[in-house]
């Protein structure tokens, strides 16, 4: 996307136009009616009445009945009362401040040909993160429709229970490609964590990574299914890995169906002006080289004459070949094999050993 248009996401705002805008998008059912923010609000003010009162009624009491009033017990008064005030503030003015954010992103989306939305429930994506956990959702979610469908948004789902209850964050960016691909998928070598390991949710059998020639392999770890090695060589040509190179080298890409993902372990749907150039850019770039890959076919599904088709041509006529295979994907390369950590690995040896140890010296 070319002359990017930011400015909706730090210019000036009415108040009274984002009151409006809120108004509307609860009419339509957009968003939640107010009833949580009255509810909120009514908790914290009784909360902080009950605690007012008290410490109100000691000082009055003090002064009335000629006690006098300790410079401790003042200070702790108005601190306990400013406390109170910052709390309810902040409240308020969180409120404020997420209703502001949907403005700005609703008039930015609108600037540049795209749609904003607050979020789905439960997204109808095959992407990795997808599937794991509960509470699925998206929020801010940006989608341009053409040229070619493109969605932006941030994502959460939790995993465990009490405290070991956990929310993972992420952002994502979902091209739509113009016919389904194998299951591929770029391991950003830039963003792995300690000792090198992947920052992905799942993790994929080493057997299935394919090492390709030039720099690439210091970006990413590349993983095809078996057997779709050629296939891979094939989508990622010099050119296309250069791109990724450039553009994309710290973000995870995945290919699966017809949808090209590219992930990171924050938000993307911002009202940073800087984090939407480098994105869109970063489309552009991709896009530019996307139109190779509907050429693709997988000659899994190539389909041979009939009997009678066969017959009636010459060995190595058109009538006796295959016939071309349609677009799509053969079941083999539809889904890569997941594996298991290999510090999920040397942590279980490390237990086995230590276990092994006891049994040994205390037998």
């Amino acid at each position: 996307m070319t002359g990017l248009d930011t400015s909706p996401l730090t210019d000036a705002i009415d108040r009274r136009e984002v009151r409006a805008f809120t108004a509307r998008l609860r009419s339509e059912g957009t968003i939640a009616t107010g009833v949580l923010t009255i509810i909120t609000l009514t908790i914290v003010g009784v909360a902080g009445v009950i605690i007012a009162v008290p410490v109100l009624g000691g000082l009055a009491a003090s002064i009335f009945a000629g006690d006098g009033v300790s410079p401790v017990g003042l200070l702790i008064s108005l601190a306990v009362l400013a406390v109170i005030a910052l709390i309810i503030v902040a409240i308020v003015r969180g409120f404020g401040g997420a209703a502001a954010r949907r403005y700005r992103l609703d008039r930015f989306a609108r600037a540049n040909g795209m749609q904003w939305h607050p979020g789905y429930d439960d997204p109808d994506r095959p992407g990795m993160i997808f599937r794991l956990g509960r509470d699925r959702q998206t929020h801010d979610l940006m989608r341009r429709p053409a040229p070619r469908f493109v969605e932006v948004a941030n994502y959460r789902y939790e995993t465990g229970s009490g405290k070991n209850k956990a929310t993972h964050k992420w952002g994502y960016v979902a091209l739509r490609l113009d016919t389904p691909l194998p299951h591929i998928v770029l391991d950003a070598v830039g963003n792995n964590g300690l000792f090198g390991g992947s920052n992905l949710p799942v993790h994929f059998g080493t057997e299935q990574r394919l090492s390709l020639e030039g720099d690439f392999d210091r970006y990413f770890a590349l993983y095809c299914p078996a057997g779709y090695e050629r296939d891979a060589l094939y989508l990622f040509t010099p050119d296309v890995m250069a791109r990724f190179i450039d553009n994309a080298a710290t973000l995870d890409v995945e290919i699966i169906d017809d949808w090209l993902f590219l992930y990171a372990r924050r938000d993307l749907s911002t009202l940073d002006p800087a984090t939407w150039q480098w994105l869109f850019g970063t489309v552009a770039a991709i896009d530019d080289k996307l139109a190779q890959w509907a050429r693709w076919r997988d000659d899994r599904l190539a389909v041979a004459p009939t009997a009678g088709a066969a017959a009636s041509g010459i060995p190595g006529s058109p009538a006796a070949a295959l016939r071309p295979p349609p677009v799509g994907v053969a079941r083999e390369g539809r889904r890569l094999r997941q594996g298991i950590p290999w510090v999920t690995l040397l942590v279980v040896a490390g237990v086995f050993a230590a276990w092994t140890v006891i049994i040994v010296l205390f037998r």
